[in-house]
């Protein structure tokens, strides 16, 4: 009988010099101001939730409609539930391919006025699958220095060169474009950015993608759903659908669902099915995820009103923190404030709390250095006293003032 056999409580071999570098590790981290912790809320996902006993307004959540607990996608969840179970028991390419999936990606490709949709078990996967599906060592990546972590991984990940280019510099990226060689070029960039809320200027990139033969992918995980007449993103809102290569989307945020997916051509499908490993090698969504999602999108599309309202609070908060002296402009959900470093956007996220405020503090490496802060998402379900509170928060804290 092995040891571990008669001392089932017995760390496995090897297991306490592991353990020493995670210490050492966590410590540098707490040192630092930049340890993370689990926070499970005990109620549904809302504009008000419960995290250790109390209940809080939620201003840290990319639920931009309130979708995730609407009752018609439970409805569609809880049919499809009992229709084809849970699990999925395989990836798409073996026996995990469902009728649920199949009408899913029929229906976003309509949303999206795309000739295909592929879909992924979340945003990252969509965006560490493609680049590298795309792209290789003969090739050149360029990204937005500001691009979410899917973006900056899928990039590595493909072994291509890799050009940063400056934050929402066209024509810097027009000069590198020109200047770097390369068999095939991809830019990759978000259209809506994640910590900051503002928009990529799509036009002056797509101009730039043309004059020097680069295929442009475009991440919309924060613009679906928020962004456009119908809610279809950033490259609706400008007309520019039918031609950036690649659109990215996300079930995960406006859409109150789980997964990801890329809008694009038949043939990239297709060869994403084929090369894409987070694609080939993962278990598919269950199909009482994508039968939510499919409900999601008719909701989307159909009925506005719950856009019109995310729209009035966007509106209504960013005059607030611009009266406060905070910059602030309308064009996404997102409003940072930027504090500094880490224990000041740590210390100011306690004291919100203490008033009755969810809003996290985001620190490096999601943020740059020097560039710590509260980043608060609205919501359609927020009301408008639930954000005169949050601005009367940050008065009192005197945040306007650096404070």
């Amino acid at each position: 009988m092995s040891a571990e056999a008669e001392h089932p409580g017995t760390a496995p071999k090897g297991a306490g010099i592991a353990s020493e570098w995670a210490r050492e590790d966590l410590e540098a981290l707490a040192t630092r101001g930049l340890r993370r912790f689990l926070e499970p809320l005990e109620s549904p996902q809302g504009p008000l939730v419960r995290v250790g006993g109390e209940t809080l307004i939620n201003f840290s959540s990319n639920d931009y409609l309130g979708l995730a607990t609407s009752p018609t996608l439970r409805a569609a969840a809880i049919a499809a539930l009992e229709r084809q179970g849970v699990g999925t028991g395989a990836s798409r390419v073996v026996v995990g391919d469902t009728s649920a999936h199949q009408r899913l990606e029929a229906r976003l490709a309509a949303f999206e006025r795309a000739e295909a949709v592929l879909l992924f078990n979340t945003g990252f996967a969509a965006n560490t699958g493609t680049i590298p599906a795309l792209v290789g060592p003969e090739d050149a990546v360029f990204s937005d220095a500001l691009n979410h972590a899917s973006l900056v991984d899928g990039c590595r990940l493909s072994r291509a060169r890799i050009v940063v280019y400056p934050h929402a510099d066209a024509e810097a990226l027009a000069r590198a474009l020109a200047e770097t060689p390369a068999r095939r070029k991809l830019v990759v960039t978000d259209t809506v950015f994640s910590m900051d809320g503002d928009v990529a200027p799509l036009r002056e990139l797509l101009a730039a993608c043309r004059e020097h033969g680069a295929a442009l992918m475009v991440d919309e995980a924060h613009a679906t759903g928020v962004l456009g007449v119908r809610g279809a993103g950033l490259c609706e809102e400008l007309g520019l659908e039918a031609e950036v290569d690649l659109r990215v989307g996300t079930l995960s945020k406006a859409l109150g669902c789980l997964g990801g997916y890329v809008a694009t051509s038949r043939a990239v499908a297709d060869l994403l099915i084929n090369r894409a490993r987070p694609f080939i090698f993962s278990t598919s969504l269950p199909a009482a995820l994508c039968a939510a999602a499919e409900a999601s999108v008719e909701v989307v599309e159909k009925d506005d009103s719950l856009r019109e309202r995310l729209w009035r609070n966007i509106r209504r908060f960013a005059k607030g923190l611009r009266a406060l002296g905070l910059p602030a402009e309308p064009r996404s959900a997102i409003f940072p404030v930027i504090l500094g470093d880490p224990d000041q956007a740590l210390d100011a996220a306690r004291r919100c709390r203490d008033r009755g405020l969810l809003v996290k503090a985001i620190r490096p490496p999601t943020v740059p250095e020097g560039t710590s802060r509260l980043r608060f998402c609205l919501s359609a379900a927020h009301t408008e006293g639930q954000l005169d509170l949050a601005l009367e928060v940050l008065r009192q804290l005197g945040v306007h003032r650096g404070g």
